[in-house]
Order: structure tokens, then C-alpha cells, then sequence
């Protein structure tokens, strides 16, 4: 009997070996070797190659174990000895308002105030006669060697025959006159909303200068001429791009004025093509619904009824969370955000009234498992909002459902702590890094140098992730924050981050990689470089780890990889970048002088 066993073994075996040599050995889709890989994991923290194979991470190594997983269909690509990292995550930033961004010139990374207004010098000759010549945030009067804001006369002589609006974040707004007639300015027409202050000259006459906050300039931007739908795909498809540009290989959408699921078409669009070059799960606010009584409301019946989806169902028909449903906010009732204009004394929010509406609504999306993020920029409101999320705590438990506080710029120490304790996550922001000096003006340096407690916030272990809060409060480039991180200094070079408060390179590195996969409950399966892991990663031009600190927040990617798909090439790798479609319309300034400066592909 034994020998029989042992024939039958050996009969099988080879039948198994017959079988194996005669199948073709089916090797990795892509191989990157050469690299100086930062993997985030602490088992194999570096590696010189990676192979992808079906959009996941298949092996790490040397190269010479990597190469020997080529066959003749591998792509091959040599890294030049550039450092990769994973793909950069921005947990929190606002694609989907982007549909105008082909209409917008791009001031960011523009070095000289006299280089932006000469912009808008060309720019308004390059307008057609019905348009606009705008720049809407995403840049800050600090990047610039003159460190101020561009003046009204400077602004109404380089555009003086069409309507024009710079907007420097959601703070200010300068007009010309044929702007201020078309908005109605000083008339019932103008979006007003307590807070804005229209600017007199001695005479008074409206200088064309309006301080405000958040709502009145979205308002604002859906009174000008509004793009087709063809150049709306063209403009979300170039703010990725550009996103791509840096690294950026997944995108929270965190809620749109274009809601869920009407205001998705042109996500849609793209996934449908196979052209979107993210992983975007997004945050839904269904603004303007007038139906329901309050924002939740809105959303309980809008993602229960007329379309309904669940938390963490995905609508892309190939991309893992190619475009997932995560939840709702950052606004739960306009009467209790805050926003975040940092040239004014912070809007503090009625204890009574925070806590009231917290524990109406956040009742509800408990009782139907909906997660949410709330935008607290302030510790004074962060602090009635716990006090409403403990008790709702009690009464109905949280039991693990994901939410977090968006941006929490002064967040005490004990309200860390807090929410620790409940459950919750921090997704802070860079706009400390552009808006810092501004900060300093109406605090004290003393303030900004713990704005936000980054020292703490880290080493107290609670779920923590950096973003870019863009296109409008900040700039899309997530290295301005990761400068800021580590040096301590905003965009014009003042030092407004006391050393204690720094983090490491590493440190930062992971709460723009490993970080934010909390926030997206994506956990083991993003965020670092092994095997396993969704293929998203990005080779730098510049190495991370050892160039000086100035040069951090100039780094940009050479390779970007999303899913194990090239989506972003350049240098030594442009021929591998994808075809993208023509910029709509044709005097787009994005076309004429690019979404980034210096960076018109």
C-alpha cells in the first residue's frame, strides 16, 4: 500500500510539472526598478523595486529579485534613482466645484504679484466679449516677492473692458465696475449674508473691494456665464490632472454645491471613458434642497429614497472606490459653520444653538448609519460640539461609525482627547501654510506658531490626516503643506510654526499617505508600498528625504501611477503620460498659460 501511495505521488507530479512547463509563465504588468522606494511599512520600510500586476502591488524588493518577474509583455521603467513614494492622498478637497476651472486664471505658484496681473493683462484680451476674466482662489498674496494683495486700480487697469473677479480665498473680492453691475452690488440682486462689507471710498462710492465669507462668493460664482457640459468634463478632467501633477492618486470629495446624484454627471462621465485618473470617494451636501426642512434631511432622503446608495458603495464600474459614497457634511447647517477667514476675529457659533442642531441632526445620520464630517475651524465651537456628541454618545451610540472633524485649527489639547475618546478623526489642513501671516495679524505669532497643535495632534495617536481644502481656500499642490510641516514656514518664508510643533519628513510623509485611509476606511489597502496594496504611487524630481528644506514645497512628480496605470508623465517619462483631451473652450487661460505655473501640460 505504501509503495502504491508513493507511485501515485510521483505520477502526479509529474503530470503537475508536464502541465507547468507547457503554460506560458505570465509575469508582472509593470516593473519600477532603480527606485528609492519609501514603502511606509516598518517591516520593509525602503526597496529599490516594485512589480504591479492587476492594479495591486505584486512584489518589493531588490532589483534584481523584482526583475526576474519580467516577461515580454512587462512594462519596464527605469527610475533614474529617484525616490517613489505611495501615492499622495488629499482627504479632503473639492473637485467637483471645479467645473469652471478651465475659465479661471490659475495664480498659483505665480512668484511675482506684477506676473499675476500681467496675466490678467493677456488674459483679458484673450476673452471673448459675454466672458469673464477671473482668478478664484488657490493662491495667497504671501506666495508673492511683494508680499501684498494686487490693489482695485491695479486690477481695473490690467482688465478694462470685460468683467472681472479675483478672489483671494473665501475672504475678499475685487471687482471693476463692470462687475459690480453685473453682480448688483449695493442693490437686493448682490448674494448678501451677514458678514459682508462692501468698501466705500471717501466719497462713498463702492471701491469694487467686498469682504465676505464662504457663501456669498459661491453664490457669487454661479452668477457669472457658466460653462457647457462638455467644457465642465474638460475642466474637472484638467483640475485632475494637475492634482496628478503632484502626486495626488486619491481625492475626498468633501461636498459639493452640486449634489449627489445630479451633480455627479460629469464624475460619471469621466469613469464611464475610463478617464478618471483618481480614486474619488466623495462627501454629499445636498445644498439649495428646499424640500426638506434641513441639510440632513436632504441627505437621509436623497440617499434613502429618490437615489438610494449605501456608505462605502462604489458607482465606478472598474475603479476600487473610484467614486464612493462616504457619508455627509462638511456643512450640516449653515447656521452653524464657521468658516475660516483668518484676516477677521473667528465666528464663534451660540453654544445653545451648536448643540441644539448637533443633536437634531446627528441623531438621525447615527440612527441611519451615515457618517459624517463636520468643518470646525475654531476650538471655541469644537467645544459645544462635543458636548452634543457625548451626549447623543449615550443615548444612542456611535458604535464605531467613522466621523471626523474638518480642518480644527485651534483644537485644545482636551478636545483632543475628547475625540479620541468617541471615535473620531482629525483632518487638518495646509491653509496655515498660505494664509499663516494673515493668521499672525489678527492673533499674535504666539497663536500661529501652535496652529494647530501638529506635535500633539500626532503623538496623541487619534486618526490624523493633512489636506489641501482645495481649489479654493488653498492651492491643490499638497507640498506647500508638507514645507510647512517640516520647516515650520508659510509660503513667503516667515518662520509662524514653533520647532516643538514640527514634524519629521516621515511624519508628514504618513499623514498624506497612510493617514487619510482611515477617513476613507480603506485601511490595508492603500497608503503604502507592499504587496497587496492598490498600485498607487508616485516618482518624485526631486528627492523628499535629502533636498533642503526650501526646496520641499517645489517638488513635483515625474511618474504618477494610479491602479497600476501611468496617469501623469514628464521629463524622462513623457511619453508614457496619457493623451489628454483638447483644454474646452479655446481661450481657456488653463490652455494659454496652464493650471499650475510653469506647468502648461
Amino acid at each position: 500500500m505504501k509503495k502504491l501511495i508513493v507511485l501515485v505521488i510521483v505520477m502526479i507530479c509529474g503530470f503537475n510539472s508536464r502541465a507547468q512547463s507547457n503554460k506560458q509563465f505570465t509575469g508582472a504588468d509593470m516593473i519600477v526598478f532603480n527606485a528609492k522606494i519609501s514603502t511606509g511599512s516598518l517591516t520593509r520600510p525602503g526597496a529599490s523595486a516594485l512589480a504591479v500586476k492587476r492594479g495591486r502591488i505584486y512584489a518589493v524588493g531588490t532589483d534584481e529579485e523584482i526583475l526576474e518577474l519580467k516577461d515580454n509583455n512587462t512594462r519596464l521603467i527605469d527610475a533614474g534613482a529617484r525616490r517613489l513614494i505611495p501615492g499622495i492622498n488629499d482627504a479632503h478637497t473639492h473637485i467637483l466645484n471645479e467645473r469652471s476651472f478651465n475659465y479661471n486664471v490659475r495664480w498659483e505658484g505665480v512668484p511675482t504679484l506684477k506676473q499675476a496681473l500681467d496675466m490678467l493683462r493677456v488674459q483679458a484680451k484673450r476673452t471673448p466679449e459675454g466672458q469673464w476674466v477671473k482668478v478664484i482662489g488657490g493662491w495667497s498674496p504671501y506666495q508673492f516677492e511683494e508680499n501684498r494683495l494686487p490693489t482695485i486700480e491695479e486690477i481695473r487697469k490690467a482688465v478694462p473692458d470685460r468683467p472681472v473677479i479675483v478672489q483671494y480665498a473665501y475672504n475678499r473680492a475685487y471687482l471693476n465696475d463692470l462687475a459690480m453691475e453685473a453682480f448688483g452690488v449695493g442693490t437686493d440682486k448682490f448674494p448678501d449674508s451677514p458678514g459682508t462689507i462692501f468698501e466705500k471710498d471717501k466719497n462713498g462710492k463702492y471701491t469694487g473691494i467686498v469682504h465676505s465669507y464662504t457663501f456669498t462668493f459661491a453664490a457669487l460664482e454661479l452668477m457669472v456665464p457658466q460653462p457647457s457640459e462638455e467644457e465642465q468634463i474638460s475642466s474637472i478632467a484638467n483640475a485632475i490632472h494637475h492634482m496628478n501633477r503632484f502626486g495626488v492618486t486619491t481625492a475626498v470629495d468633501a461636498a459639493s454645491i452640486y449634489g449627489y446624484p445630479h451633480g455627479h454627471t460629469p464624475i460619471q462621465q469621466l469613469a464611464k471613458e475610463n478617464r478618471l485618473n483618481i480614486r474619488m470617494p466623495f462627501i454629499d451636501l445636498q445644498f439649495g434642497d428646499t424640500s426638506s426642512p434641513s441639510l440632513v434631511d436632504a441627505q437621509i432622503n436623497t440617499v434613502t429614497r429618490k437615489s438610494p446608495i449605501s456608505p462605502g458603495e462604489n458607482m465606478h464600474p472598474t475603479l476600487a472606490h473610484g467614486h464612493e459614497y462616504e457619508g455627509t457634511g462638511e456643512i450640516l447647517r449653515l447656521e452653524i459653520h464657521d468658516h475660516e477667514n483668518f484676516d477677521r476675529p473667528a465666528v464663534i457659533i451660540d453654544e445653545e444653538l451648536m448643540q441644539q442642531y448637533i443633536k437634531e441632526d446627528i441623531t438621525k445620520l447615527v440612527g441611519k448609519g451615515i457618517p459624517f464630517r463636520l468643518h470646525i475651524s475654531y476650538n471655541e465651537n469644537i467645544t459645544p460640539f462635543l458636548n452634543a456628541l457625548e451626549a447623543i454618545n449615550e443615548e444612542t451610540p456611535l458604535d464605531g461609525l467613522r466621523w471626523s472633524i474638518e480642518h480644527a485649527e485651534t483644537i485644545s489639547a482636551d478636545n483632543i482627547a475628547r475625540v479620541k475618546k468617541l471615535g473620531g478623526g482629525i483632518a487638518l489642513d495646509m491653509k496655515m501654510a498660505m494664509h499663516g501671516d494673515g493668521f499672525i495679524k489678527t492673533y499674535s505669532v504666539e497663536k500661529a506658531q501652535q496652529t494647530p497643535r501638529l506635535r500633539q495632534l500626532v503623538d496623541s495617536g487619534i486618526p490624523l490626516a493633512i489636506t489641501t481644502d482645495a481649489f479654493r481656500a488653498s492651492s491643490y499642490n499638497p507640498w506647500i503643506g508638507m514645507s510647512w510641516m517640516t520647516t515650520g514656514k508659510s509660503v513667503s518664508g516667515s518662520e509662524i510654526l514653533a520647532k516643538d510643533n514640527r514634524l519629521t519628513r516621515e511624519e508628514a510623509l504618513k499623514l498624506v499617505t497612510v493617514g487619510p485611509t482611515w477617513f476613507e476606511d480603506q485601511e490595508g489597502e492603500t497608503g503604502k508600498i507592499i504587496p497587496g496594496y492598490f498600485a498607487d504611487f508616485t516618482l518624485l524630481d526631486k528627492d523628499y528625504f535629502t533636498i533642503p528644506d526650501e526646496e520641499i514645497k517645489t517638488i513635483s512628480s515625474v511618474l504618477t501611477v494610479v491602479d497600476g496605470r501611468v496617469v501623469f508623465a514628464a521629463e524622462d517619462y513623457s511619453e508614457l503620460s496619457p493623451e489628454l483631451p483638447e483644454t474646452l473652450p479655446e481661450w481657456s487661460p488653463v490652455k494659454y498659460f496652464g493650471g499650475y505655473y510653469n506647468a502648461k501640460n
